[in-house]
């Protein structure tokens, strides 16, 4: 069992209430989910359509063709109508959009009056939409009963009675009229899953690894995390504050982490290019931070509610002058969630700016788990607390170690004087030009720490065949529908996925000799949201390997996994 919904109209008309609420229901229900939006950046009117796919199975990707298409207007079915399966349905309202359908594919259900003459008000014509769709599938409404009662507890009885009976209205109404239904949707027996997107997960690692002040300037599709933040501020004692703009944004994190405190800054590609400046200040201060950049097409404002993977290059060289960091590229919500744990350590035990690279894909689409590991999560305090100054006679900040690592007090908690400047400076933080202080601290910031840095790096994960002919390697939001991909023509190939989710420093042969894996294929094909395979050129600068040929995606949308599975056969019949 694996069928597709896609829900079409303008923005505002509700699309987002009945994809969310279905796709609630499919994961409570205990079917693995899988939803992706497509929508344009603006308030109201325009194309905008919200998908789900679910199944008995795990997904992790989006699909082309369609199971159940909902249109809440006359262009959604001129657009969408030939990604129909061959049993698809397309329902919708004949009445609001002015046009009839004869086709067997079409079932005219009049969402407003059904909500009219059940509810009493045409406002609660998506729960009646809602309803039909479960009564298409030969699902139960109890879940969906469950979750109205949720969300109109407030509005009182009245109002969620009447949008229950509109439910049931629309589900009735379905199951007479769709004699085309043949929907074999098994019985819930399986436990709820949970249901999270990118942004959330990327939140909820924020909370459990103990930070406690974000700032950022609102940018599409970074500001989603800021979103979650502030609804959990009160519970968790998180400040979560909304720049002017970039530049005070990532001032303001550099100072609560200066001040003690675990800190964070988000933003886009554009936003994280005002926030350069301090970035640089981060690494010569020595100041831990960590920095979600979800990418969105550029160049300026580009494409603000599409997705790309084009920042990579530009994370990487962004910035002044020589410095470590870390950049961290997450796949699945699960992987958003353990990584910006580890983003945390890695900065405070570093003491240098970790970057959470995400993208609009991973931020908004949402996967199914069966929860977190919390036992999995870190959380050490590498700064010098109150009694671990005392009897030290003289604190230096910048102190010249083995290791590179200084000891990180913290102001105000001892009666020592904490030091430290945007120009270059000695141990004690204060300013000097001698060209002998200049190259120990440059060895202290980059040289010393960069190679015990690289130790912590994970390896690519490697799935599929361990001897393939054929590798497809990726990164990032490329996770999910390499690896359906990679289930697909494992049936008439030897083929494995490598992903890498950390990507700097670039990860060593030492644990896992992937070149060897990329060496022995007969075909290696490295799959980017991007024109320029900014990633296979990372490849190639770190390890000499170049690729056979590249799969590169660049109009603002995601792979779909028959577009992929389509590519990838393309590649190999020229083998």
């Amino acid at each position: 069992m694996d069928y597709t919904i896609r829900i079409g109209g303008e923005a505002g008309q509700g699309l987002q209430t009945i994809g969310g609420v279905l796709a609630k229901v499919f994961s409570r229900s205990g079917f693995h989910v899988f939803t992706h939006q497509d929508y344009m950046s603006r308030i109201r009117g325009g194309h905008n359509f919200y998908q789900i796919r679910f199944s008995d199975k795990e997904v992790m990707s989006s699909r082309e063709k369609v199971d159940i298409l909902i249109a809440l207007d006359l262009n959604t079915i001129e657009t969408h109508k030939a990604a129909l399966s061959e049993k698809g349905i397309i329902i919708y309202d004949g009445a609001f959009i002015k046009k009839g359908f004869d086709s067997p594919e079409f079932s005219n259900i009049p969402f407003e009056a059904i909500a009219v003459e059940a509810g009493g008000n045409r406002i609660m014509a998506n729960t009646v939409a809602t309803g039909a769709v479960l009564g298409m599938l030969g699902m139960d409404l109890t879940i969906f009963e469950d979750i109205i009662r949720e969300r109109f507890r407030k509005k009182g009885e009245e109002i969620t009675g009447k949008n229950i009976t509109s439910a049931r209205a629309g589900f009735d109404h379905a199951v007479k009229t769709c004699t085309r239904c043949d929907f074999a949707v098994p019985k819930p027996g399986e436990p709820p899953l949970m249901l999270i997107n990118g942004n959330e997960a990327t939140g909820l690692g924020v909370l459990m690894s103990g930070c406690r002040f974000y700032s950022a300037y609102p940018m599409t599709p970074s500001t989603g995390i800021m979103v979650f933040l502030a609804s959990k501020a009160e519970k968790y004692g998180i400040v979560v504050e909304q720049a002017e703009d970039e530049i005070s944004a990532i001032n303001m994190a550099l100072g609560a982490s200066f001040a003690g405190t675990r800190a964070m800054t988000g933003s886009s590609g554009g936003g994280f290019a005002l926030m350069v400046e301090g970035l640089s200040l981060a690494a010569m201060t020595e100041t831990p931070i960590v920095i979600a950049e979800v990418q969105r097409p550029g160049p300026a404002t580009g494409l603000p509610t599409r997705t790309e993977q084009a920042d990579l290059l530009f994370v990487l060289h962004a910035g002044h002058g020589e410095f470590a960091r870390v950049v961290l590229a997450p796949g699945t919500p699960e992987q958003a969630f353990y990584l910006t744990n580890k983003a945390f350590d890695l900065a405070e035990k570093y003491q240098i700016p970790v970057f959470i690279l995400s993208d609009q894909y991973l931020a908004d689409t949402e996967w199914t788990l069966n929860g977190f590991d919390t036992g999995r999560l870190r959380h050490n305090d590498y700064r010098l607390r109150n009694e671990t100054l005392e009897g030290i006679p003289a604190y230096k900040r910048h102190r010249l170690t083995e290791n590179g690592i200084s000891p990180m007090a913290v102001p105000g908690e001892s009666g020592h004087i904490i030091v430290t400047d945007s120009d270059e400076h000695d141990e004690e933080g204060h300013m000097i030009e001698d060209a002998e202080t200049r190259i120990k601290m440059t060895q202290k910031r980059l040289l010393k720490k960069l190679p015990l840095i690289r130790q912590e790096i994970e390896p690519p994960f490697l799935y599929g065949s361990d001897r393939p002919d054929i590798v497809v390697a990726g990164w990032g939001s490329t996770y999910g529908v390499m690896k359906e991909a990679v289930d697909v023509l494992s049936r008439d190939y030897s083929i494995a996925m490598l992903h890498f989710s950390e990507l700097h420093p670039f990860p060593s042969l030492e644990r896992f000799d992937y070149l060897s894996i990329l060496g022995n294929a007969k075909l290696t094909l490295c799959i980017e949201n991007n024109a320029t395979g900014q990633f296979s050129r990372l490849m190639r600068a770190e390890t000499g390997y170049r690729f056979n040929a590249g799969i590169n995606k660049y109009d603002g949308r995601p792979f779909t996994l028959e577009g992929l599975s389509g590519e990838l056969y393309a590649h190999i019949g020229k083998l």
